[in-house]
């Protein structure tokens, strides 16, 4: 059984982001989207809501588990029994920096392959930075989310200014 980790904050989940689950869905027999905390980001939302959303998001994907990690990816990849990590790519410079952490992962755990999965070029311009940028401008961010989570990132949006 092939079995992949997708690691992100999620913070939200974009469109762009679930264009990987599914495209990774048909190629593994699981995706296990893995929610975790970047110490070095402020996020919108918790852990746990982060999670609700991504699950709200992929109900029809029945071989797509949500869980919270916290720690090594290398140690949580392992522990969940996978074999690869994918990394959603955007443009060259999330090519550098991923690039690095997946020879750093290899030096951790030479078990674990990185693969790489181009986005499409429709969500090309999509980050979560961005669209809690629009929304906090009050701009239309509606084609950015995936339709089952909009309601909830505009209220939260909402709520906080």
């Amino acid at each position: 059984m092939s079995i992949a980790v997708y690691p992100g904050s999620f913070d939200p989940i974009t469109c762009g982001h679930l264009d990987i689950i599914r495209r990774g869905s048909k190629l593994f027999d699981e995706v296990i989207v893995a929610v975790l905390n970047n110490s070095s980001k402020n996020p919108l939302f918790s852990a746990k809501e982060r999670v609700e959303l991504i699950k709200k998001s992929t109900t029809d994907i029945p071989n797509c588990r949500i869980v919270f990690f916290d720690g090594l990816l290398v140690d949580f990849v392992e522990q969940q029994g996978a074999q690869v990590v994918i990394k959603g790519l955007r443009a060259i410079s999330d090519f550098e920096y991923e690039f690095q952490m997946a020879l750093l992962n290899k030096q951790l755990n030479h078990n674990i392959e990185t693969f790489f999965m181009v986005t499409n070029a429709k969500y090309s311009y999509i980050s979560s930075s961005i669209v809690k940028e629009v929304a906090n401008l009050g701009g239309d961010f509606s084609e950015l989310l995936p339709k089952e989570i909009y309601k909830d990132v505009k209220q939260k949006i909402e709520k906080g200014r």
